[in-house]
């Protein structure tokens, strides 16, 4: 089975030489524990909150 590569290089990004977090925070769990986004909610995969997305 083949091991999958890390992509947290998508999370970030570089402006004026300072590094940007893109991604959204869960807001039990604090900055640094990003929410990963599905078509209809956020939600963490660490403590499972979620949040649905309006229409």
């Amino acid at each position: 089975m083949a091991k999958r590569k890390s992509q947290k290089w998508k999370m970030y990004e570089v402006q004026g030489g300072k590094v940007k977090r893109k991604g959204k925070f869960c807001p039990r769990c604090g900055p640094g524990v990003f929410m990963a986004e599905h078509k209809d909610r956020w939600s963490c995969g660490r403590c499972g909150y979620t949040e649905w997305k309006r229409k």
